[in-house]
């Protein structure tokens, strides 16, 4: 079964990387490569590793029958399914508000005021954007926000994407250093392995040293002027919005973004329930003022008819990307590889740099969730080895690092780059060729500058 497992995530690996050779779709490989992980994995149950053999006689109420252990495989699947609803609806509820402040041409607020033209200067002022916004916000959202200013900004599909790229790799360098940045982050600071105040201020070089790296790259390689995208006719240009609804949904909209992190801190509840919070006043928001317009101007401006605009195909690539991943997760191959990574490097560092790369290829949520289950909070007095592992200690915060910044180096290895490639449609290998390596690079420095400012005289 173990085997087997590798085998179809692997060969379902390569189908989503080969997407534009092979002219089949990313996300009927994925779900294909998700279902089959898990049928494999009930059907080999025999073969299953002692931690799941254990969870399933804890399980078992005394029959033994086949109808108990139908319901404990459905049980653990619908646990993961808990964790992966959570991420497609808290995507979903984003897309749809960036999309409803599109239709109302709110990202004029900001387009208007990049007036230059200039490859390198537009680079930076992208990049900074990201980096901060991912910070407020998280690196999911960013990436969707970002890629919709792209889009008013450029009109070069090719050059676009090269943005697009820089746009990945900033998102996740600035989600790495806040509590509500990115997801790996925000699970260690909840878990009670770090506070905010070390997260920031411990973070944050290392990771402005992640993004100006393989900036400062590209900028030389980015000469001339961006093409913007041309003004439509005269009669199609016609906007049924006037600036104060413009200006008022933008501000709702990027208000109910910023929401999102404020709820989930006061009430405890996952993100995505401030998500449709935030996306359910919109939606009464919008009815409300457009219900004096004509039916087909409503239709373009209401969130009924933005929902038709939605990549659903993006949202099902990742559905089956997380499912492989549970698959491997329940089968055990993530702990036992945290657990050689221990065995076989023995120095927090290299364990954790280690971590980041292999983000890259499978998810960093079950790779980080194993480190928590791997290496439990020593006690604040600890030394030595324990003494990487008490909260707020080094271990904790180069991992915080690596894993939110390390899946940068695939496309798919992050949800900001999942969602960018959902949505631009960017291929696989044109990432691995053109932007795999920059992002190495200044994952690597950032690591390097962790290093020299707590690691040098350790």
């Amino acid at each position: 079964m173990a085997t087997l497992l590798i085998v179809i995530f692997v060969v379902g690996y390569l189908f989503i990387a080969l997407e534009h050779n092979l002219h089949i779709d990313k996300a009927a490989s994925a779900l294909i490569t998700g279902t089959l992980c898990w049928a494999v994995l009930v059907l080999g149950w025999h073969e299953a590793p002692a931690h799941l053999l254990e969870a399933y006689q804890a399980f078992d109420h005394g029959d033994g029958g086949h109808g108990t252990l139908k319901v404990f495989f459905e049980h653990r699947l619908l646990h993961h399914m808990e964790e992966i609803a959570s991420i497609l609806f808290f995507l979903l509820g984003a897309m749809t508000i960036v999309e409803l402040v599109d239709a109302h041409n709110g990202f004029a607020v900001i387009t208007d005021k990049i007036t230059t033209r200039k490859k390198g200067r537009l680079l930076w002022i992208i990049g900074i954007l990201t980096f901060f916004f991912s910070a407020a916000l998280d690196n999911l959202t960013t990436s969707i926000v970002m890629i919709s200013l792209l889009r008013k900004l450029i009109a070069d599909k090719p050059t676009r994407w090269l943005y697009a790229g820089a746009v990945i790799i900033c998102a996740n360098a600035g989600g790495a250093w806040s509590p509500i940045g990115d997801v790996t982050t925000t699970m260690l600071w909840i878990g009670g392995q770090l506070t905010t105040p070390v997260i920031v201020a411990n973070l944050i070089l290392p990771s402005i040293v992640c993004m100006v790296v393989p900036l400062t790259i590209m900028s030389f390689r980015m000469k001339g002027e961006v093409e913007r995208p041309k003004l439509l006719d005269p009669d199609e240009a016609a906007d049924p919005t006037s600036n104060g609804e413009r200006n008022l949904i933008f501000a709702m909209g990027v208000s109910g973004l910023l929401f999102v992190p404020i709820f989930k801190t006061v009430t405890h509840l996952p993100p995505f329930m401030g998500m449709m919070m935030s996306l359910g006043v919109l939606w009464l928001t919008t009815e409300v003022l457009h219900r004096s317009k004509n039916e087909q101007e409503r239709k373009t401006l209401s969130v009924v008819g933005v929902l038709r605009k939605i990549d659903t195909a993006s949202v099902m690539f990742f559905l089956g990307i997380l499912l492989a991943v549970a698959a491997l997760q329940e089968a055990g191959h993530l702990i036992l590889t945290a657990d050689w990574l221990r065995m076989a490097l023995g120095d927090v560092y290299l364990i954790n740099i280690a971590i980041g790369l292999l983000s890259a290829i499978v998810d960093n949520v079950p790779l980080v969730a194993a480190s928590m289950g791997m290496y439990p909070i020593a006690d604040p007095g600890a030394v030595g080895w324990l003494g990487h592992f008490a909260q707020d200690g080094l271990f904790w915060q180069f991992l915080a690092y690596c894993a939110g910044t390390g899946g940068s180096a695939l496309i798919i290895g992050s949800a900001a780059g999942v969602a960018v490639m959902g949505l631009e449609k960017i291929d696989f290998v044109w990432y691995l060729k053109r932007m795999s390596l920059l992002a190495i690079a200044g994952y690597l420095a950032g690591a390097g500058v962790y290093w020299l400012m707590f690691g040098l005289g350790a």
